[in-house]
Parts: C-alpha cells; sequence; structure tokens
C-alpha cells in the first residue's frame, strides 16, 4: 500500500506535470496535421513496378581510405559483387581489384593500403599495389574478423574457437596483410571486443560472463583486472583508449540511452555525447583515423541527426547545414587536407548519393552518380515522406511511430496498413523502406510503430514491455497506434490491414485473430504462431541459439520472456494464435522459408493446417530453401505481389500488376494453399476454403 502522503504527493506532481504532457500532444498532433496537410498537398504520385521498390543494385559497402586518398566498394553483378577503388582526386577513373566476390563487408587498413575484403567464408587481404592473400572464416573454428588493428599498419584482429581435451577456448589473433599470425589472448570466455595501447599491447577486452558482460583491463603480465559489470541487456562495445589511459565506449550502461562514454581508470563514467533532445539511442560513431577518438555521433531513432565532437563540430554543423534534413553518415579522412566521405540518404532515397568534401575549401563533389543511375533510382516525388510522431497509449505513456502517406491523396480515405518490425528487439527508422514506400506507392497509408519493447528509444523504453509479447501491452500500442491515426482522419476505418515479417508476423496473427472488427486482413511472413514454443525452439535448435556467448537466453530472460521458465511458456502459449486458432475471422497470408533457421518451419506449416482443419480462409506461401527473409530477385518478387494481391483484394488499394510469366510459374509451384485471392494463378494447388469473412 502506498502511504496516504506518499500518494496526495505523486497526486500534486501529476497535476503539476499534466499541462505540459498535454501541451506536448498537443504540439505532436499539430505537428502531424501539418505534415499531413503537406503529403495531401503534394502531386500525386506515378505508378512504378513492384520491383522497383525491392531491388537492391547501388553500390554498397563504400569506405572511405583512412589517408583519404581512394573509396572502395562493391559493384552488384547478379547473385555476387565486384570491387572497385575509385580515388578521390578529381577526374581520377575507377578500377576493378575484384571481378567477382561474394564479400558484404570491406574494411581498410590503418595505413590505406590494404583492403580486407570479408565474405561469410572467407577473409581476403588485397593490396593496392597488388599481391593479396586468403583466409578461411567459420568452419569448425568459429573464425570471424573482429576489427581492424588501429594499432598497427596493416593488421587485422581475428577471434577463433580452441578445443581440445580440457573443453574450448576463445583465442584472439592478430593477423598481418603478410598472413603473419600474432597469438594475443586465450579466454574460456566469448571474448567481444579488445583495445590496444599505442605500442600495440592488448590492454582491455570485453566478454560474456553467464547473464552479463564484463569490462576487464589487462596489465602487462597478463593479469585482468574488472574495470566495470555490465548490466543484463546492456551495452558497452569498446571502442579504444585514450592518450590517458581511460578506456572509450559506446552503449547504455549506467544510464538509460545509448550514447559516448569514458570510463576513467578510478571507475568513473563520463557521458561525452548523447542525444542533446534526450529521445534517442546513438546509432552511428565515426572515430578519428589517427588518434582513434569519437568524432561525430548520428541518432536516427526519429528525426535523423548527426553532431560533430570537439575539433569535428563546426565541420559536421555546415555538413549538415548544406544536407539539411537528411540522414547523414560521415567518413573522415586523415590530416587537414584529406577528403571526407559523406553519405546521404533520406526515405525518399531508394539510393544513397555519396560526395567528398573538402574541409579546406567547404566544396562537396558528388561521386559513383552514374553506379546509383545505372541501378534505375525512383525519383523522389514518386516517394513518400516518413513522418515521425507520437501517440499516448491508454495507459499514459508516449509511444513512437511513423507515418507514410500516399503523396496528394485524401487521407481520410485511403486504406490503413499496419506495418509491424521484427526482432521484437529493433526499431524502424527515419530511412528508406522498400514495402512501406510500395504499399504508400500503391495507394495505402502506412504506419509504423515503434512500440514499447522496440530499441532506439533507451533501455526505459525497451523493458517497458515487461515481457507482455502476447495478446497484451505490446500488441495494444499498435491497435492503440491506429485507433489514434483514424480518430486524426487518417485512414478509412473500414479498410485496415495488418503486415508483417518475423516478430511483424506474430503481431500480424495476433491482429486478425484478437482484433478483427479492426483488422480487415493480414499478411503475414515467417511468422511465430507461438511465440514461447518459438523462443525455445530458437534456444535449442536454431542458429541464433547456438551463439557461443549465449546472449540469447540471457537477453530473453531480461526481457521477462525466458521460455524455459513454465509460467511464462504457459502464458505466452494461452494467449497465442496457434491456441487461439477458432477465433480466426479474417483472411490471411502466411510467407515462409523452407530453410528457415530462425523460425521453425514446421511450426509455420502446423498451423496453416490447424487453420485449414477449421475451414479458416488461409493461404500459404513457401519459398523452397528460403532462408529466414527472401533474397533471391524472383522470391522477392513474389513476396511483394503476393501482398499485393491479398491487400488489394481486401482494403481495395492499387490493383498489382499481372505477373511475368517465370512469376506465375514460380507461384503456381510454391503456393501450399490458396485462397480466392489467387486462384487465378493457382492451377492445380490445392484450394483453401472459400469462406466469406464473418463480421
Amino acid at each position: 500500500m502506498i502511504p496516504i502522503p506518499t500518494f496526495i504527493g505523486a497526486l500534486a506532481c501529476c497535476a503539476l506535470l499534466w499541462p505540459a504532457s498535454l501541451a506536448r500532444a498537443n504540439d505532436s498532433d499539430a505537428a502531424l496535421h501539418a505534415a499531413v496537410a503537406a503529403e495531401r498537398a503534394r502531386p500525386a504520385a506515378p505508378r512504378h513496378p513492384r520491383t522497383a521498390f525491392v531491388s537492391d543494385h547501388a553500390p554498397r559497402a563504400v569506405q572511405l581510405s583512412p589517408d583519404g586518398r581512394h573509396v572502395a566498394y562493391l559493384r552488384t553483378q547478379g547473385q555476387a559483387h565486384s570491387l572497385w577503388l575509385l580515388p578521390t582526386q578529381a577526374g581520377g577513373e575507377a578500377r576493378r581489384l575484384l571481378a567477382r566476390t561474394q564479400a558484404e563487408q570491406l574494411l581498410w587498413s590503418r595505413d590505406g593500403r590494404w583492403l580486407f575484403v570479408i565474405a561469410p567464408r572467407t577473409l581476403s587481404i588485397l593490396g593496392l599495389d597488388g599481391g593479396g592473400i586468403r583466409i578461411p572464416l567459420g568452419g569448425s573454428e568459429q573464425r570471424e574478423v573482429m576489427r581492424v588493428d588501429p594499432s598497427q599498419p596493416a593488421a587485422v584482429v581475428l577471434r577463433e574457437r580452441v578445443r581440445d581435451a580440457s573443453g574450448q577456448r576463445w583465442r584472439i589473433v592478430r593477423l598481418d596483410a603478410h598472413g603473419r599470425r600474432t597469438p594475443l589472448w586465450e579466454d574460456p570466455h566469448w571474448v567481444h571486443e579488445v583495445a590496444f595501447d599505442a605500442s600495440g599491447r592488448l590492454v582491455a577486452l570485453t566478454r560474456s560472463e553467464g547473464d552479463h558482460n564484463a569490462i576487464h583491463r589487462v596489465d602487462a603480465d597478463g593479469t585482468l583486472r574488472s574495470a566495470r559489470r555490465v548490466e543484463p541487456m546492456a551495452r558497452a562495445s569498446l571502442l579504444g583508449i585514450t592518450a590517458q589511459g581511460d578506456l572509450l565506449l559506446r552503449g547504455d550502461t549506467g544510464g538509460n540511452f545509448k550514447r559516448v562514454l569514458r570510463l576513467d581508470r578510478e571507475g568513473g563514467l563520463h557521458t561525452l555525447h548523447v542525444d542533446p533532445h534526450g529521445e534517442a539511442d546513438l546509432d552511428g560513431l565515426a572515430l578519428d583515423p589517427v588518434t582513434g577518438q569519437p568524432l561525430i555521433a548520428s541518432y536516427r531513432s526519429t528525426v535523423a541527426a548527426s553532431y560533430g565532437i570537439g575539433p569535428a563540430e563546426d565541420r559536421v554543423a555546415a555538413i549538415s547545414s548544406h544536407f539539411a534534413g537528411r540522414d547523414l553518415e560521415i567518413d573522415v579522412g586523415r590530416g587537414p587536407g584529406a577528403y571526407w566521405l559523406v553519405s546521404e540518404r533520406d526515405s525518399t532515397l531508394r539510393d544513397p548519393r555519396w560526395h567528398l568534401y573538402d574541409p579546406r575549401s567547404g566544396a562537396f563533389r558528388r561521386i559513383l552518380a552514374q553506379e546509383v543511375k545505372a541501378s534505375r533510382p525512383l525519383p523522389e516525388t514518386a516517394l513518400a515522406q516518413k513522418i515521425p510522431f507520437t501517440y499516448r497509449a491508454s495507459d499514459g505513456m508516449r509511444v513512437h511511430g511513423f507515418l507514410l502517406l500516399p503523396p496528394g491523396a485524401d487521407p481520410a480515405r485511403v486504406p490503413l496498413v499496419a506495418q509491424v518490425h521484427g526482432g521484437p528487439i529493433n526499431h524502424f527508422r527515419p530511412g528508406y523502406d522498400g514495402i512501406a514506400q510500395l504499399l504508400a506507392n500503391r495507394g495505402y497509408a502506412v504506419f509504423q510503430s515503434n512500440f514499447r519493447g522496440s530499441t532506439g528509444h533507451g533501455r526505459d523504453y525497451m523493458f517497458a514491455s515487461h515481457g507482455d509479447y502476447g495478446n497484451g501491452r505490446v500488441q495494444q500500442d499498435i491497435v492503440e497506434g491506429v485507433r489514434y491515426l483514424l480518430a486524426q482522419g487518417v485512414g478509412d476505418p473500414e479498410r485496415v490491414g495488418i503486415v508483417g515479417h518475423s516478430f511483424g508476423g506474430y503481431s500480424t496473427l495476433l491482429g486478425v485473430t484478437f482484433s478483427p472488427e479492426l483488422f480487415k486482413v493480414g499478411v503475414a511472413g515467417a511468422p511465430p504462431a507461438d511465440f514461447g514454443w518459438s523462443m525455445k525452439w530458437l534456444v535449442d535448435a536454431g542458429d541464433q541459439g547456438a551463439r557461443p556467448d549465449g546472449s540469447l537466453i540471457a537477453m530473453l530472460r531480461a526481457l521477462s520472456i525466458d521460455p524455459t521458465d513454465p509460467e511464462t511458456y504457459a502464458r505466452l502459449h494461452a494467449q497465442s494464435p496457434v491456441a487461439n486458432a477458432e477465433k480466426l475471422r479474417r483472411p490471411l497470408l502466411i510467407l515462409a522459408g523452407g530453410a528457415d533457421r530462425t523460425v521453425a518451419i514446421r511450426e509455420v506449416i502446423h498451423y496453416a493446417a490447424r487453420l485449414q482443419l477449421l475451414g479458416k480462409q488461409v493461404s500459404l506461401y513457401v519459398e523452397p530453401g528460403g532462408g529466414h527473409s527472401p533474397v533471391d530477385p524472383l522470391p522477392r518478387e513474389a513476396y511483394v505481389y503476393l501482398m499485393e494481391t491479398m491487400l488489394h483484394s481486401h482494403l481495395g488499394g492499387a490493383k498489382p500488376d499481372a505477373p511475368g510469366v517465370e512469376l506465375r510459374a514460380y507461384l503456381q509451384k510454391n503456393l501450399r494453399l490458396v485462397g480466392p485471392e489467387f486462384a487465378a494463378i493457382a492451377g492445380s494447388v490445392r484450394q483453401s476454403p472459400r469462406k466469406a469473412p464473418q463480421p
């Protein structure tokens, strides 16, 4: 029981805060209305092919060398890439270093003379003047690249497993550009990060210790000295060390938001930079290529913004002013005359734009424009602005979200689709989203909720779910966000749907099962039908459950969704879509990968079969050999075509373009259950019941 004086004091406090809170809510509503009006005033967008929204042919892994003299990048070529090198001096021609590679990540050596090219199974070390070696990754040693060694001219740090009769350990190895290996450390615990002093000596590491991580200093004789225990689900990534011996970190340990931190020798934690608006986690950080000190901090949970730290403050402010309103990633070249690389992104830019910035003159020069043009980018006029807003849940908590509207349309007369992100430890960002943009182009308003439990808005926000991931508080945030938008005049209340992938697919099943009066149709990609069972399977058999640091089970316990706890398991099952399958009254499309190692395909098929036996209207598509998400062009087109068709059939958005011969044949082969929405292309595929939706 709360003591009466405390209770009265709490009421008085609420009375004082209520007008300010109401003012914030009114300001948020007014900003949303203004943004909605601006979208309605825009010219209507022309229709574009569905493949244009999900294609991915622009340059990737674009990286500036530390000396600012070269930009390396990958050019997409079918299912592989080629590696190219562009001089930053005006007039320099790009040259190809590799004709074909499966690499997805590029790292520069500190001296700018070598490239570390990282593919799923191979590390290639390439010299700009020729020569190179290849090192296998993965395998029984589980070898992987941790980082470039900032203390050496040209070396990376590897982590690999060592197994013998006494068990297994984790070895940290320095590998230089010529293939020379230097063992640095062995540990029975999984080592996350390491830091070196200027001489190359290992001086600090972070490692997993049961349900938490810990930061240790390493003395010259190899003795570990505890520097900080990191709370469960907190982050404290080790960046490096200052000249004075303080450790540099990025994370949310010791506070709410992810930020730039300094851990002094006495264990004191100091914030070097945090979101000035107090609402977003740190999302990106650029370091000085010489000193390793933090130079640029970026935040992207609501409105994207980048800030210079110390000597970079004025230049970053100038760059941000030049690209006002854009999401920027900035890489800094070494020395006052070196070029900087600026990546310009936005919700209306499918493909980023890259620019070289000369810090001496303040001038900008665009690069890779022809590469982007070759990928046939969508015009910005065809894409919807992503509008950030907040709404108040029924328990008083402010919840974050985004809204996309078809340009030029009356917002009150368009169908509304709730798109739910995966994870759930994830969040929508203000950047480009292909599925959302496709739906907006087809005439739908799209609502993206960063419901409580999402990341990006601090630890308090993430833990505010209190494990209520069934038909409870988390799902309520999504439902109440839809109702909030309808009350603001956004969306036709008779034409509301819900879509999502992974956890978003699970939320979709919850929506059409428990809120059929609101959601008229659902499209669920890779959906767990029983969240408790799915998390237990993931721990026991899925790829993520095999993490060497045991972080998955620790994370689930910290979030109060431990599937090994009988009470939690029973609660999640009782609220699951599969246990309440008879309540489904709305048409449903399920999409899945036949070799998914995150959500078991047998769980998806079991749920679909149960719905079919109950006479529910369900369609099921399975990508043969597909993983958790479609990757290849044809499965990606199949995914969006099926979604378009399902939503058009029940919400009245634009009719999808007819599938080509190849796509039609692919769908006929891989549609396992077919509702009336897909009867025209089904051929001899077994039909799902043509049962009319119940009111």
